[in-house]
Protein backbone atom coordinates (compact mmCIF):
# COMPACT_ATOMS: atom_id res chain seq x y z
CA UNK A 1 0.00 0.00 0.00
CA UNK A 2 1.07 3.58 -0.61
CA UNK A 3 2.52 5.93 1.97
CA UNK A 4 0.00 8.13 3.84
CA UNK A 5 2.30 11.03 2.96
CA UNK A 6 0.80 11.10 -0.56
CA UNK A 7 -2.30 12.84 -1.78
CA UNK A 8 -5.29 10.66 -2.61
CA UNK A 9 -4.50 10.90 -6.33
CA UNK A 10 -0.83 10.21 -5.64
CA UNK A 11 -1.76 7.12 -3.66
CA UNK A 12 -3.99 5.91 -6.48
CA UNK A 13 -1.16 6.39 -8.96
CA UNK A 14 1.32 4.55 -6.72
CA UNK A 15 -1.02 1.57 -6.53
CA UNK A 16 -2.09 1.57 -10.19
CA UNK A 17 0.38 0.08 -12.70
CA UNK A 18 0.92 2.11 -15.85
CA UNK A 19 -0.31 -0.88 -17.90
CA UNK A 20 -1.10 -4.50 -17.20
CA UNK A 21 2.09 -5.83 -18.82
CA UNK A 22 4.41 -3.18 -17.40
CA UNK A 23 6.06 -5.31 -14.69
CA UNK A 24 6.47 -8.24 -17.06
CA UNK A 25 8.05 -5.93 -19.63
CA UNK A 26 10.61 -4.69 -17.15
CA UNK A 27 11.42 -8.28 -16.22
CA UNK A 28 11.69 -9.34 -19.88
CA UNK A 29 13.90 -6.38 -20.73
CA UNK A 30 16.29 -7.27 -17.91
CA UNK A 31 16.53 -10.80 -19.33
CA UNK A 32 16.47 -9.87 -23.01
CA UNK A 33 17.33 -12.42 -25.68
CA UNK A 34 20.78 -12.29 -27.27
CA UNK A 35 21.73 -14.88 -29.86
CA UNK A 36 25.22 -15.25 -28.41
CA UNK A 37 25.14 -14.15 -24.78
CA UNK A 38 21.58 -15.02 -23.71
CA UNK A 39 19.93 -17.36 -26.24
CA UNK A 40 17.30 -18.45 -23.70
CA UNK A 41 16.39 -14.85 -22.88
CA UNK A 42 13.02 -13.15 -23.29
CA UNK A 43 11.64 -11.50 -26.42
CA UNK A 44 9.27 -8.65 -25.51
CA UNK A 45 6.89 -7.95 -28.40
CA UNK A 46 4.54 -5.75 -26.39
CA UNK A 47 5.76 -2.15 -26.66
CA UNK A 48 4.69 -0.16 -29.72
CA UNK A 49 8.07 0.77 -31.12
CA UNK A 50 9.51 0.47 -34.61
CA UNK A 51 13.24 -0.27 -34.62
CA UNK A 52 13.53 -1.38 -38.23
CA UNK A 53 14.59 1.99 -39.65
CA UNK A 54 16.34 3.76 -36.78
CA UNK A 55 19.79 3.23 -38.33
CA UNK A 56 18.76 5.34 -41.31
CA UNK A 57 17.14 8.13 -39.31
CA UNK A 58 20.04 8.12 -36.85
CA UNK A 59 22.49 9.01 -39.60
CA UNK A 60 20.36 11.94 -40.75
CA UNK A 61 19.93 13.28 -37.21
CA UNK A 62 23.65 12.98 -36.53
CA UNK A 63 24.41 14.92 -39.72
CA UNK A 64 22.30 17.78 -38.35
CA UNK A 65 23.93 17.82 -34.91
CA UNK A 66 27.45 17.54 -36.37
CA UNK A 67 27.26 19.86 -39.29
CA UNK A 68 24.78 22.65 -38.60
CA UNK A 69 24.99 25.63 -36.31
CA UNK A 70 22.39 25.86 -33.55
CA UNK A 71 20.20 28.90 -34.28
CA UNK A 72 19.79 31.77 -31.83
CA UNK A 73 16.18 30.92 -30.92
CA UNK A 74 16.98 27.49 -29.49
CA UNK A 75 18.29 28.45 -26.00
CA UNK A 76 15.48 30.97 -25.44
CA UNK A 77 11.88 30.62 -24.39
CA UNK A 78 9.60 30.05 -27.36
CA UNK A 79 5.86 29.85 -27.92
CA UNK A 80 4.45 27.32 -25.42
CA UNK A 81 2.40 25.81 -28.24
CA UNK A 82 5.58 25.06 -30.16
CA UNK A 83 8.39 27.17 -31.59
CA UNK A 84 7.32 28.91 -34.79
CA UNK A 85 10.13 27.39 -36.92
CA UNK A 86 9.23 23.88 -35.81
CA UNK A 87 5.49 24.35 -36.29
CA UNK A 88 6.27 25.52 -39.84
CA UNK A 89 8.45 22.44 -40.41
CA UNK A 90 5.83 20.11 -38.93
CA UNK A 91 3.09 21.66 -41.06
CA UNK A 92 5.21 21.18 -44.18
CA UNK A 93 5.89 17.55 -43.26
CA UNK A 94 2.24 16.77 -42.50
CA UNK A 95 1.03 18.49 -45.67
CA UNK A 96 3.53 16.67 -47.86
CA UNK A 97 3.53 13.19 -46.39
CA UNK A 98 0.32 12.66 -44.37
CA UNK A 99 -2.68 14.88 -45.09
CA UNK A 100 -2.21 15.68 -48.77
CA UNK A 101 -3.64 19.14 -48.12
CA UNK A 102 -2.24 22.34 -46.65
CA UNK A 103 -1.76 22.34 -42.88
CA UNK A 104 -1.64 25.78 -41.28
CA UNK A 105 1.22 25.93 -38.74
CA UNK A 106 -0.80 28.40 -36.69
CA UNK A 107 -3.34 25.62 -36.09
CA UNK A 108 -0.80 23.21 -34.58
CA UNK A 109 -0.02 22.50 -30.94
CA UNK A 110 3.21 20.69 -30.04
CA UNK A 111 3.64 18.76 -26.80
CA UNK A 112 6.05 16.26 -25.24
CA UNK A 113 4.75 13.13 -26.95
CA UNK A 114 1.35 11.76 -27.91
CA UNK A 115 0.44 11.18 -24.27
CA UNK A 116 0.77 14.88 -23.49
CA UNK A 117 -1.26 15.84 -26.54
CA UNK A 118 -4.05 13.44 -25.56
CA UNK A 119 -4.03 14.66 -21.97
CA UNK A 120 -4.09 18.32 -23.00
CA UNK A 121 -6.88 17.78 -25.51
CA UNK A 122 -9.07 15.98 -22.99
CA UNK A 123 -8.39 18.63 -20.35
CA UNK A 124 -9.40 21.49 -22.66
CA UNK A 125 -12.39 19.94 -24.41
CA UNK A 126 -14.08 17.97 -21.63
CA UNK A 127 -14.96 18.31 -17.97
CA UNK A 128 -14.38 15.75 -15.24
CA UNK A 129 -17.05 13.08 -15.50
CA UNK A 130 -17.59 13.63 -19.23
CA UNK A 131 -17.21 10.59 -21.45
CA UNK A 132 -14.88 9.78 -24.32
CA UNK A 133 -16.33 7.03 -26.49
CA UNK A 134 -13.68 4.78 -28.04
CA UNK A 135 -14.45 1.88 -30.41
CA UNK A 136 -13.16 -1.33 -28.84
CA UNK A 137 -10.73 -2.98 -28.88
CA UNK A 138 -8.43 -0.02 -28.56
CA UNK A 139 -5.23 1.20 -26.87
CA UNK A 140 -5.59 0.49 -23.12
CA UNK A 141 -3.61 3.51 -21.89
CA UNK A 142 -6.10 5.93 -23.41
CA UNK A 143 -7.88 5.44 -20.07
CA UNK A 144 -5.03 7.01 -18.11
CA UNK A 145 -4.21 9.60 -20.77
CA UNK A 146 -7.71 11.08 -20.72
CA UNK A 147 -8.47 10.35 -17.07
CA UNK A 148 -5.46 10.96 -14.84
CA UNK A 149 -5.50 14.74 -15.07
CA UNK A 150 -8.84 15.53 -16.68
CA UNK A 151 -11.11 13.02 -14.99
CA UNK A 152 -12.65 12.11 -18.34
CA UNK A 153 -14.20 8.63 -18.39
CA UNK A 154 -13.70 6.03 -21.11
CA UNK A 155 -16.61 4.19 -22.70
CA UNK A 156 -15.62 1.18 -24.79
CA UNK A 157 -17.94 0.89 -27.77
CA UNK A 158 -17.89 -2.77 -28.77
CA UNK A 159 -18.96 -3.33 -32.38
CA UNK A 160 -17.94 -6.99 -32.90
CA UNK A 161 -16.90 -10.18 -31.12
CA UNK A 162 -15.09 -12.46 -33.57
CA UNK A 163 -12.16 -11.31 -35.69
CA UNK A 164 -13.86 -12.43 -38.89
CA UNK A 165 -16.39 -9.61 -38.48
CA UNK A 166 -13.75 -6.94 -39.10
CA UNK A 167 -11.52 -8.77 -41.57
CA UNK A 168 -12.02 -5.92 -44.05
CA UNK A 169 -11.77 -3.00 -41.64
CA UNK A 170 -13.68 -1.21 -38.86
CA UNK A 171 -17.45 -1.55 -38.94
CA UNK A 172 -18.29 1.42 -36.70
CA UNK A 173 -21.29 3.34 -38.04
CA UNK A 174 -23.78 5.98 -36.97
CA UNK A 175 -26.14 3.37 -35.50
CA UNK A 176 -23.37 2.29 -33.11
CA UNK A 177 -22.80 5.92 -32.13
CA UNK A 178 -26.49 6.55 -31.50
CA UNK A 179 -26.61 3.54 -29.19
CA UNK A 180 -23.47 4.69 -27.37
CA UNK A 181 -25.02 8.13 -26.90
CA UNK A 182 -28.16 6.59 -25.40
CA UNK A 183 -26.09 4.37 -23.09
CA UNK A 184 -23.88 7.23 -21.89
CA UNK A 185 -26.78 9.61 -21.31
CA UNK A 186 -28.80 6.92 -19.54
CA UNK A 187 -26.07 6.98 -16.91
CA UNK A 188 -26.46 10.73 -16.47
CA UNK A 189 -23.21 11.54 -18.26
CA UNK A 190 -22.26 13.60 -21.30
CA UNK A 191 -20.86 12.08 -24.50
CA UNK A 192 -18.21 14.72 -25.14
CA UNK A 193 -15.43 13.10 -27.19
CA UNK A 194 -15.23 10.40 -29.85
CA UNK A 195 -11.70 9.09 -30.36
CA UNK A 196 -10.84 7.08 -33.48
CA UNK A 197 -7.42 5.67 -34.36
CA UNK A 198 -6.57 5.01 -38.00
CA UNK A 199 -4.68 2.86 -38.77
CA UNK A 200 -6.10 1.24 -35.69
CA UNK A 201 -4.35 0.01 -32.56
CA UNK A 202 -4.47 -3.01 -32.23
CA UNK A 203 -6.25 -4.27 -35.35
CA UNK A 204 -4.40 -2.31 -38.04
CA UNK A 205 -7.73 -1.48 -39.69
CA UNK A 206 -8.33 1.74 -41.61
CA UNK A 207 -11.43 3.94 -41.67
CA UNK A 208 -12.51 4.89 -45.18
CA UNK A 209 -12.88 8.51 -46.16
CA UNK A 210 -16.66 8.12 -46.61
CA UNK A 211 -17.07 6.57 -43.17
CA UNK A 212 -14.97 9.30 -41.51
CA UNK A 213 -16.99 12.01 -43.27
CA UNK A 214 -20.27 10.43 -42.16
CA UNK A 215 -19.07 10.18 -38.55
CA UNK A 216 -17.75 13.76 -38.68
CA UNK A 217 -21.16 15.08 -39.77
CA UNK A 218 -22.86 13.13 -36.98
CA UNK A 219 -20.49 14.58 -34.38
CA UNK A 220 -20.74 18.15 -35.65
CA UNK A 221 -24.53 18.02 -35.58
CA UNK A 222 -24.46 16.89 -31.94
CA UNK A 223 -21.56 19.13 -30.83
CA UNK A 224 -19.42 16.13 -29.94
CA UNK A 225 -15.69 16.53 -30.50
CA UNK A 226 -14.29 13.99 -32.96
CA UNK A 227 -10.55 13.40 -32.55
CA UNK A 228 -8.80 11.17 -35.07
CA UNK A 229 -5.42 9.77 -34.06
CA UNK A 230 -3.19 9.17 -37.10
CA UNK A 231 -0.06 8.31 -35.15
CA UNK A 232 0.42 5.28 -37.48
CA UNK A 233 -0.60 7.20 -40.60
CA UNK A 234 2.67 6.53 -42.46
CA UNK A 235 3.20 3.00 -41.10
CA UNK A 236 1.21 1.39 -43.89
CA UNK A 237 1.32 -2.18 -45.18
CA UNK A 238 1.66 -2.90 -48.90
CA UNK A 239 -1.47 -4.98 -49.39
CA UNK A 240 -0.22 -6.01 -52.82
CA UNK A 241 2.70 -7.96 -51.37
CA UNK A 242 2.49 -11.46 -52.88
CA UNK A 243 2.56 -13.20 -49.50
CA UNK A 244 -0.42 -11.35 -48.08
CA UNK A 245 -2.49 -9.92 -50.95
CA UNK A 246 -5.11 -12.67 -50.75
CA UNK A 247 -6.11 -11.32 -47.32
CA UNK A 248 -7.55 -8.14 -48.81
CA UNK A 249 -10.66 -7.32 -50.84
CA UNK A 250 -11.71 -3.98 -52.31
CA UNK A 251 -8.79 -2.19 -50.71
CA UNK A 252 -9.38 1.55 -50.32
CA UNK A 253 -6.30 3.75 -49.87
CA UNK A 254 -5.55 5.40 -46.55
CA UNK A 255 -6.80 8.99 -46.58
CA UNK A 256 -6.01 11.40 -43.80
CA UNK A 257 -8.75 12.97 -41.73
CA UNK A 258 -6.93 16.24 -42.37
CA UNK A 259 -8.66 16.49 -45.75
CA UNK A 260 -12.09 16.20 -44.18
CA UNK A 261 -11.15 18.84 -41.62
CA UNK A 262 -10.01 21.10 -44.46
CA UNK A 263 -13.39 20.75 -46.15
CA UNK A 264 -15.69 21.03 -43.14
CA UNK A 265 -13.85 23.70 -41.11
CA UNK A 266 -15.52 22.77 -37.83
CA UNK A 267 -14.57 23.55 -34.24
CA UNK A 268 -15.50 19.94 -33.40
CA UNK A 269 -12.88 18.17 -35.54
CA UNK A 270 -9.29 17.55 -34.43
CA UNK A 271 -6.30 15.46 -35.54
CA UNK A 272 -3.56 13.89 -33.41
CA UNK A 273 -0.13 12.91 -34.68
CA UNK A 274 3.31 12.18 -33.21
CA UNK A 275 6.75 11.26 -34.51
CA UNK A 276 7.11 8.29 -32.18
CA UNK A 277 5.71 5.47 -34.35
CA UNK A 278 6.23 6.37 -38.01
CA UNK A 279 9.76 7.61 -37.31
CA UNK A 280 10.53 5.16 -34.52
CA UNK A 281 11.66 7.85 -32.10
CA UNK A 282 9.32 7.56 -29.12
CA UNK A 283 12.09 8.78 -26.83
CA UNK A 284 12.24 12.16 -28.59
CA UNK A 285 8.75 12.96 -27.21
CA UNK A 286 7.21 15.00 -30.03
CA UNK A 287 3.41 14.99 -30.33
CA UNK A 288 1.08 17.25 -32.30
CA UNK A 289 -2.56 18.28 -32.40
CA UNK A 290 -4.11 19.98 -35.43
CA UNK A 291 -7.32 21.94 -34.95
CA UNK A 292 -9.21 24.84 -36.51
CA UNK A 293 -10.82 25.71 -33.18
CA UNK A 294 -9.21 29.05 -32.28
CA UNK A 295 -10.40 29.00 -28.66
CA UNK A 296 -8.96 25.49 -28.25
CA UNK A 297 -5.60 26.68 -29.61
CA UNK A 298 -5.52 29.70 -27.31
CA UNK A 299 -6.22 27.49 -24.33
CA UNK A 300 -3.58 25.01 -25.49
CA UNK A 301 -0.99 27.78 -25.65
CA UNK A 302 -1.83 29.03 -22.17
CA UNK A 303 -1.69 25.57 -20.58
CA UNK A 304 1.05 23.75 -22.50
CA UNK A 305 4.16 25.12 -20.79
CA UNK A 306 4.54 22.04 -18.58
CA UNK A 307 4.25 19.81 -21.68
CA UNK A 308 6.62 21.71 -23.96
CA UNK A 309 9.17 19.99 -26.16
CA UNK A 310 12.77 21.15 -25.78
CA UNK A 311 13.74 23.72 -28.40
CA UNK A 312 16.84 21.68 -29.23
CA UNK A 313 14.70 18.68 -30.13
CA UNK A 314 12.34 20.90 -32.12
CA UNK A 315 15.27 22.37 -34.08
CA UNK A 316 16.83 18.99 -34.87
CA UNK A 317 13.58 17.40 -35.98
CA UNK A 318 12.59 20.50 -37.93
CA UNK A 319 15.75 20.12 -40.01
CA UNK A 320 14.98 16.45 -40.63
CA UNK A 321 11.29 16.90 -41.43
CA UNK A 322 11.90 19.62 -44.02
CA UNK A 323 14.41 17.47 -45.92
CA UNK A 324 11.75 16.32 -48.37
CA UNK A 325 13.96 14.02 -50.42
CA UNK A 326 15.19 12.21 -47.32
CA UNK A 327 11.74 11.94 -45.74
CA UNK A 328 10.12 10.67 -48.95
CA UNK A 329 12.75 7.94 -49.25
CA UNK A 330 12.60 7.15 -45.56
CA UNK A 331 8.81 6.71 -45.51
CA UNK A 332 8.95 4.45 -48.58
CA UNK A 333 11.76 2.25 -47.24
CA UNK A 334 10.23 2.06 -43.77
CA UNK A 335 6.92 0.86 -45.22
CA UNK A 336 8.80 -1.78 -47.21
CA UNK A 337 10.54 -3.03 -44.05
CA UNK A 338 7.27 -3.07 -42.12
CA UNK A 339 5.55 -5.01 -44.89
CA UNK A 340 8.29 -7.65 -45.06
CA UNK A 341 8.24 -8.13 -41.28
CA UNK A 342 4.44 -8.27 -41.21
CA UNK A 343 4.40 -10.80 -44.06
CA UNK A 344 6.78 -13.00 -42.04
CA UNK A 345 4.36 -12.91 -39.11
CA UNK A 346 1.32 -13.70 -41.27
CA UNK A 347 3.02 -16.61 -43.01
CA UNK A 348 3.83 -18.19 -39.66
CA UNK A 349 0.37 -17.52 -38.21
CA UNK A 350 -1.20 -19.30 -41.16
CA UNK A 351 1.06 -22.30 -40.64
CA UNK A 352 0.14 -22.31 -36.95
CA UNK A 353 -3.55 -22.01 -37.89
CA UNK A 354 -3.86 -19.02 -35.55
CA UNK A 355 -6.59 -16.51 -36.56
CA UNK A 356 -5.61 -12.88 -37.09
CA UNK A 357 -7.05 -9.66 -38.50
CA UNK A 358 -5.37 -8.61 -41.78
CA UNK A 359 -3.59 -5.35 -40.98
CA UNK A 360 -3.58 -2.32 -43.27
CA UNK A 361 -1.17 -0.36 -41.10
CA UNK A 362 0.24 0.24 -37.60
CA UNK A 363 2.91 -1.91 -35.92
CA UNK A 364 0.63 -4.76 -34.87
CA UNK A 365 -0.88 -8.11 -35.58
CA UNK A 366 -4.07 -8.81 -33.56
CA UNK A 367 -4.26 -12.57 -33.03
CA UNK A 368 -6.69 -15.04 -31.47
CA UNK A 369 -5.34 -17.71 -29.10
CA UNK A 370 -8.69 -18.27 -27.43
CA UNK A 371 -8.67 -21.99 -28.29
CA UNK A 372 -6.10 -22.43 -25.53
CA UNK A 373 -8.15 -20.77 -22.77
CA UNK A 374 -8.88 -22.99 -19.82
CA UNK A 375 -11.40 -20.48 -18.49
CA UNK A 376 -13.49 -18.00 -20.54
CA UNK A 377 -12.81 -15.04 -18.27
CA UNK A 378 -10.39 -12.21 -17.60
CA UNK A 379 -8.49 -14.44 -15.18
CA UNK A 380 -8.36 -17.18 -17.80
CA UNK A 381 -7.03 -14.76 -20.42
CA UNK A 382 -4.34 -13.47 -18.08
CA UNK A 383 -3.38 -17.02 -17.13
CA UNK A 384 -2.88 -17.86 -20.81
CA UNK A 385 -0.83 -14.69 -21.32
CA UNK A 386 1.38 -15.52 -18.34
CA UNK A 387 1.74 -19.12 -19.47
CA UNK A 388 2.87 -18.03 -22.93
CA UNK A 389 5.46 -15.70 -21.45
CA UNK A 390 6.77 -18.11 -18.81
CA UNK A 391 6.96 -21.09 -21.16
CA UNK A 392 8.25 -19.41 -24.32
CA UNK A 393 9.83 -16.14 -23.19
CA UNK A 394 7.67 -14.30 -25.73
CA UNK A 395 5.85 -11.38 -24.13
CA UNK A 396 2.75 -10.11 -25.92
CA UNK A 397 0.16 -7.54 -24.87
CA UNK A 398 -2.94 -9.28 -23.50
CA UNK A 399 -6.33 -8.24 -24.81
CA UNK A 400 -7.48 -7.42 -21.29
CA UNK A 401 -7.84 -3.64 -21.11
CA UNK A 402 -8.46 -3.14 -24.83
CA UNK A 403 -12.21 -3.46 -24.29
CA UNK A 404 -12.55 -6.49 -26.56
CA UNK A 405 -15.53 -8.68 -25.66
CA UNK A 406 -13.77 -11.91 -26.60
CA UNK A 407 -11.07 -13.27 -24.29
CA UNK A 408 -7.81 -14.81 -25.48
CA UNK A 409 -6.78 -12.13 -27.99
CA UNK A 410 -3.26 -10.73 -28.06
CA UNK A 411 -1.37 -7.90 -29.72
CA UNK A 412 1.92 -8.74 -31.42
CA UNK A 413 4.30 -5.81 -31.98
CA UNK A 414 6.42 -7.15 -34.82
CA UNK A 415 8.88 -4.29 -35.66
CA UNK A 416 10.10 -3.69 -32.09
CA UNK A 417 12.88 -6.28 -32.56
CA UNK A 418 15.23 -7.16 -35.39
CA UNK A 419 13.99 -9.44 -38.16
CA UNK A 420 16.27 -12.21 -36.85
CA UNK A 421 14.84 -11.83 -33.34
CA UNK A 422 11.32 -11.80 -34.73
CA UNK A 423 12.01 -15.14 -36.41
CA UNK A 424 13.12 -16.61 -33.08
CA UNK A 425 10.02 -15.27 -31.35
CA UNK A 426 7.76 -16.79 -34.01
CA UNK A 427 9.52 -20.15 -33.67
CA UNK A 428 8.88 -20.05 -29.93
CA UNK A 429 5.24 -19.06 -30.40
CA UNK A 430 4.81 -21.95 -32.85
CA UNK A 431 6.31 -24.38 -30.34
CA UNK A 432 3.96 -23.09 -27.64
CA UNK A 433 0.98 -23.62 -29.96
CA UNK A 434 2.16 -27.13 -30.86
CA UNK A 435 2.56 -28.03 -27.20
CA UNK A 436 -0.92 -26.70 -26.36
CA UNK A 437 -2.36 -28.84 -29.15
CA UNK A 438 -0.70 -31.93 -27.76
CA UNK A 439 2.44 -31.75 -29.87
CA UNK A 440 0.68 -31.86 -33.25
CA UNK A 441 2.71 -30.17 -36.03
CA UNK A 442 1.75 -26.85 -37.56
Amino acid sequence: MSSPSLSARGARAADTPLRIDYAAHREATANRYDAVHNPAGALPLNIAENRLSWHELKERIESVTRGEEIPAWVPKYSNPRGAAPFRAAAADFLSTHLTGCAVNPDHLGISAGATSVIEMTAFILADAGDVAVIPAPCYPVYSQDIGNLSGVERHDLVTYHDLSEVAHGPILDVAHLEQAKRDVEAGGRRFRLLILTTPDNPTGGIYTRDRLAEIADWCIAREIHLVVNEIYGLSLIDTGHPSIRDDYENVAPFESFGRIMDEKRSDYLHLWYALSKDLGISGFRVGMVYSQNEAFLRSYENLNLTHSVSNHTQWIMGQVLTDRDFMTGYVKRNQERLTEAYAMVVERLRRMRVPYIPSRGSLFAWIDLSEFLEDESVDGALALWDSLYRESGVLLTPGVGFGQSKHGLFRVVYPCVTVAELAVALDRLAEFVRAKRGGRPE
